[in-house]
């Protein structure tokens, strides 16, 4: 399934691993632009972090560019091709279209007939994807190494092969993928914030005036000979990058590339569009209505382009403004004077220009203008004044740390690849990285304020949204772009042989690659924690997970949402140390601590550079044992959290997630309070500081918890430094009896519950009811029947209403991981007019499913079998997917070896297990929860009859009509 990150502030940082941002962007359109002075290009210099991506490089003759990288930890090589095209790149009239082409790559090719996942699923494929930006248009994915041949034929043959198999049908189809996309961005709370922000910033005829994901009308008017025009002129192997990261070797690539890349033709040599940050010689600003629960205040300006040392010097400077927890707008705006429930700060990187963008979440009864003049006052303070030199140092090793564990992937979103690929398109050095790391290493306090003065003085556009009715955003009519005939290909490119025989269709792979999974050592702390250590030495990284009990089943007898509240507070401030002071001291040590709860139980962690082991593990100590409850900090956490539950409510999904507990488990049942564990305004309101220092003594405890240590360490090394900080910890009194789940259960017939949004552009479906526990003997057969129903992208559900019929950009089931019975649920947003036929889809899918009517075929049972095993090689890769494998079988009893005992089951599996597995989804049991704009979907919906249909609101409570 591919992604948009486009320009959007909230999106990841992510090539640059956390060095230059994603190409993330708003916009803001107004008066008057001016030139800006250039930006400073980078100049070489040593990295001088410790760390590196050592790569090599070669060209095809037909220009396509490679970029190899070895990292034998896994037998697994990542596959990331990245095609020098964006929606910068569009015509008037034709917005849209780099990211619809996008979609349309993952359709069939001329040798390949069918869905571009197909083969790769059935080798085991992991983080598999596309994205569209500004800028770029890449496809990336992990597989065994035996697949290497699969994986670059499917990707040549849709390089080199696509147009034939590109008709009427397929544009059709993805065309309606990509328009709900579209509205399931928009449909989101502050949703339409990045297009009006995309206009105001940029002035038309900008190629970032528009945004990523395009126009309806521009969509709609998109014609095939468009399409193929456009697969034309960008899609040659001289406009791409293939970046072949993991087990394999220069040699094998070049062999492997030449075969299956050499006969392509190049393609035209279109030029990139000028860098033009278009510089804003005025502050404008704006004010929309949305239906949100808050204001919130976006500022932007554009500022300098990647590959310049503005820009680094700008990540450096949004750091210490507002991009950590003890930066200066956190400090002033959250801290001290309480005037938002969230800030941040930071410079997100594109090829033309980027952006600087403050966001601000606007505290409830505070006036926004108030948050604008401190937001102010603190910017130009930094800018006159620069960063103290610990502010400084610690936004430093934050970015150094960043980049560390960044390196531990070799592919998916922000891994190896990515950063080698972004590096040679932008920069034309694969390398580029080390001097951006290089330039943050040697960033003074002159120049933070240097950079800060240049651009971000006037230029700024401010968005202010502010609780209302949700305007649909005007759309341009679409234009028919200009004639246009693209470039004769340089005849410099020229195309080798290959022995090739592509009508025999996509190459087999006939061996993979054993599963190798840590072997777990083990010790006893003098506390009665048990320590389990996988050790994982690639990266300088130690990461440890406190396992406890008392998740949100702990909330029975107590405040809902205690839990939760609890253990998130555990880092603000410890061991005397106040909030602020702590989270310094963390930053300083490039470490990563927190705490959460789950429904069953709840965990304390810590992610430690390996040179700072030591200190980090006396912060981590200090929170799980000695956390200081403020009661400042308390209130300051209470408003914040009460506002957030305000946000989960105006959220279609979520507020879904907090309903549906109650009405499939029943009211007074442990798991019947909200899926988001936030519980509900008033029990947090009534949160006292006794209730959180009773919940810590009763269930962060030592005796009877487990110490899950992954990383670069021994047993012999970390022990004694666990025995430090731990060894002398007991848990005061006696320790709660362990919580029994009581089953329920389902009800005698379907129920449809109905909750208003109005003006959605869609409809979130929801279908749920409860299942056997997680570790039930028949919940791994019940696994692979929901990889089947709706647990992966080629899925019924999703075939269905994505592929099929195009009413959604994605429908899909799950099950919780539970010590009770679990909840199940099937999903889709899908658009508001076809609310009511996707809901009879889906019940129809079910019962097909469930009743034997259509059960579960060979074919779906072995490509189940592949997802299920056949990516477990790869699925290991990081040390956190290591730790959240042996956290699970702590958590659910399970025996060190149960990933292979799984993995055999799932071998053996029969179509009969699934038909069994089946009958235990029960369509005629089913709650549905539709979130939707009633006035639209309301009488569809009772005229389905599926059951009894009651209105709520969004506490569940029904509403009276």
């Amino acid at each position: 399934m591919s992604t948009t990150p486009a320009r959007s502030a909230s999106s990841p940082s992510r090539p640059r691993m956390a060095l230059l941002a994603l190409a993330t962007g708003l916009a803001l359109a107004g008066a008057g632009f001016a030139p800006s002075a250039p930006a400073q290009v980078r100049t070489p210099a040593a990295v001088g972090v410790g760390v590196d991506i050592p790569y090599e490089t070669f060209t095809l003759p037909n220009g396509l560019r490679v970029v190899v990288h070895t990292d034998r930890k896994a037998p697994i090589v990542a596959v990331n091709i990245w095609y020098h095209v964006g929606s910068k790149d569009e015509p008037a009239g034709r917005s849209g279209f780099a990211h619809l082409f996008e979609h349309l790559m993952f359709q069939g090719s001329e040798h390949h007939d069918g869905e571009f996942f197909e083969p790769f699923k059935q080798v085991g494929v992991t983080d598999q994807n596309g994205t569209t930006n500004t800028d770029r248009t890449n496809y990336f994915q992990n597989v065994p190494t035996t697949a290497l041949d699969m994986a670059l034929w499917m990707e040549s043959d849709r390089m080199g092969h696509l147009l034939g198999a590109i008709d009427q049908a397929a544009l059709d189809e993805q065309r309606g993928v990509v328009q709900n996309e579209k509205r399931q961005g928009e449909n989101q709370p502050y949703g339409q914030v990045w297009d009006k922000l995309t206009r105001a910033l940029y002035p038309e005829g900008h190629p970032y005036h528009h945004g990523v994901i395009g126009s309806m009308n521009d969509l709609d008017a998109a014609s095939l000979d468009d399409v193929k025009q456009w697969f034309r002129t960008w899609y040659g192997p001289n406009n791409a990058v293939l970046v072949l990261a993991g087990d394999i070797d220069v040699a094998t690539a070049k062999d492997k590339v030449a075969r299956y890349f050499g006969d392509i033709p190049a393609g035209p040599t279109m030029a990139q569009p000028a860098v033009d940050v278009a510089r804003r010689s005025a502050d404008t600003r704006e004010t929309m209505e949305d239906q949100v629960p808050q204001v919130r205040i976006y500022r932007a300006w554009n500022v300098a382009e990647l590959g310049t040392t503005d820009i680094d010097h700008l990540q450096v400077l949004g750091n210490v403004l507002g991009g950590a927890k003890a930066s200066r707008l956190d400090k002033r705006l959250l801290h001290d004077d309480r005037l938002v429930d969230n800030i941040s700060a930071g410079a997100y990187g594109s090829q033309l220009g980027s952006n600087f963008i403050v966001m601000a979440t606007v505290r409830q009864g505070v006036d926004p203008a108030k948050v604008e003049a401190a937001i102010e006052e603190e910017l130009q303070r930094l800018i006159e004044q620069g960063p103290t030199a610990e502010e400084l140092e610690r936004a430093k090793t934050s970015f150094r740390a960043g980049f560390v564990r960044g390196i531990e992937r070799i592919g998916g979103f922000g891994g190896k690849a990515d950063a080698l690929a972004e590096c040679t398109v932008y920069d034309g050095d694969p390398g580029c990285f080390r001097e951006a790391l290089a330039n943050v290493a040697a960033t003074t306090i002159d120049d933070v304020k240097a950079a800060g003065a240049k651009w971000l003085d006037v230029g700024s556009h401010t968005i202010t949204v502010v609780p209302g009715a949700r305007t649909p955003l005007a759309e341009e009519p679409a234009v028919t772009p200009a004639p246009f005939t693209p470039p004769v290909p340089d005849p410099k490119y020229r195309t080798t042989r290959t022995d090739v025989d592509r009508s025999r269709g996509v190459p087999r792979t006939a061996s993979f690659p054993e599963l190798k999974f840590p072997e777990q050592q083990r010790a006893t702390l003098a506390n009665g924690t048990q320590v389990i250590l996988a050790r994982r030495p690639e990266i300088p990284v130690v990461q440890l997970s406190y396992e406890f009990g008392g998740g949100y089943t702990a909330d029975q007898g107590r405040t809902p949402g205690t839990a939760s509240f609890t253990m998130s507070v555990l880092d603000e401030g410890a061991g005397g140390l106040g909030a602020l002071d702590f989270a310094d001291r963390v930053e300083s040590l490039g470490a990563s601590l927190g705490a959460g709860a789950s429904p069953d139980g709840s965990n304390a962690y810590v992610s430690a550079l390996k040179e700072h082991l030591d200190a980090s593990l006396a912060l981590f100590a200090d929170m799980v044992r000695r956390p200081n409850f403020e009661p400042k900090e308390i209130e300051r956490i209470r408003a914040s959290w009460i506002a957030g539950i305000g946000q989960e409510k105006a959220r279609p999904s979520s507020v879904a997630m907090r309903v549906l507990p109650p009405l499939v488990y029943g009211a007074g049942h442990p798991y019947a309070i909200p899926f988001t564990g936030s519980g509900d305004e008033a029990s947090i309101a009534r949160l006292t500081r006794e209730d959180l220092v009773a919940f810590h003594r009763d269930w962060v405890r030592p005796e009877g918890a487990t110490l899950i240590v992954v990383g670069d360490t021994t047993l012999e090394e970390i022990v004694p430094l666990l025995e430090k900080h731990f060894g002398d910890w007991r848990g005061a009194g006696s320790a709660p009896a362990p919580i029994t789940v009581p089953e329920v259960a389902r009800p005698g017939a379907p129920r449809v519950f109905l909750i208003d949004q109005p003006g959605a552009v869609q409809a979130n479906i929801f279908a749920a009811q409860v299942i056997p526990p997680t570790n039930d003997p028949a919940s791994t057969r019940f696994d692979m029947l929901n990889t089947v129903v709706g647990g992966d992208f080629t899925a019924r559900l999703n075939m269905n209403l994505r592929e099929d019929k195009h009413w959604s950009y994605g429908a899909r089931s799950s099950a919780t991981g539970t010590l009770g019975q679990r909840p199940w649920m099937a999903s889709a947003p899908v658009q508001i007019d076809k609310t009511a036929e996707a809901m009879a889809e889906i019940r129809r899918e079910l019962a097909d499913l469930a009743g034997g009517g259509r059960p579960a075929t060979e074919a779906e049972l072995a490509r189940a079998k592949a997802i299920q095993t056949l990516s477990l090689p790869g699925a290991y890769e990081t040390a956190w997917s290591v730790m959240s494998t042996i956290g699970g079988n702590v958590r659910f009893g399970r025996p060190d070896d149960y990933v292979f005992q799984r993995k055999a089951e799932v071998e053996s599996m029969t179509v009969a297990d699934l038909a069994g597995a089946a009958r235990t989804i029960d369509p005629s049991a089913l709650t549905w929860v539709v979130v939707g704009d009633l006035s639209k979907i309301e009488a569809p919906v009772r005229a389905l009859d599926l059951g009894e249909v009651r209105v709520l609101d969004t506490d569940g409570r029904p509403v009276d009509r």
